[in-house]
């Protein structure tokens, strides 16, 4: 894709964020998640608030990043401790969304690499069904543990990475 990279998020990018964030939800997840929370009137302003309070916050500087083309936000990420990183270190993966014109670009795997340090275990969770993702992630090095929990309706699959596990996918290549 000509003009396409991937980059660490400003604060001026919460507004495209927050239109990334909801036009790639209601793309990918319409029958999957239920209509009333996709057309909620509210969740453009939400989401815009949520931008603004992490891309303001310090423990989110160097895993928050935005896929840009032509100077177009197209997709974002986030990461972060996980919720038992005291225990296992582990960073997690909380967003990653690309507008479904952009799917197949190589910018997914440019965000995914630009958020998570492959010298880390990863954990993320993961829509179900939601296939295209789940084999985005299994090329990234991630497996299913079988762990499951539903929200907003959603059924969601918990994947996870080892250390070093981006690097030895082949054709993966390490943050290092």
């Amino acid at each position: 894709m000509t003009g396409a990279q991937v980059r660490a998020a400003r604060s001026e990018d919460a507004e495209a964020m927050a239109h990334v964030h909801v036009d790639s939800w209601r793309e990918t997840y319409r029958g999957v998640m239920p209509d009333r929370v996709l057309d909620d009137p509210g969740m453009l302003e939400m989401r815009r608030r949520f931008w603004a309070t992490v891309l303001a916050d310090p423990r989110f500087e160097g895993t928050t990043a935005v896929a840009e083309e032509n100077g177009r936000i197209v997709g974002i990420a986030l990461a972060g401790p996980s919720p038992n990183a005291e225990e296992d270190g582990a960073a997690q993966l909380y967003v990653l969304y690309l507008l479904h014109g952009h799917h197949g670009s190589g910018l997914g795997r440019g965000l995914l690499d630009a958020v998570l340090d492959d010298e880390r275990p990863a954990t993320l969770w993961v829509a179900d069904p939601n296939p295209r993702a789940q084999a985005f992630y299994r090329k990234a090095g991630f497996t299913a543990d079988g762990e499951e929990k539903v929200e907003d309706g959603v059924r969601e699959l918990r994947m996870i990475r080892p250390a070093g596990g981006a690097s030895r996918v082949s054709g993966a290549p390490g943050r290092g």
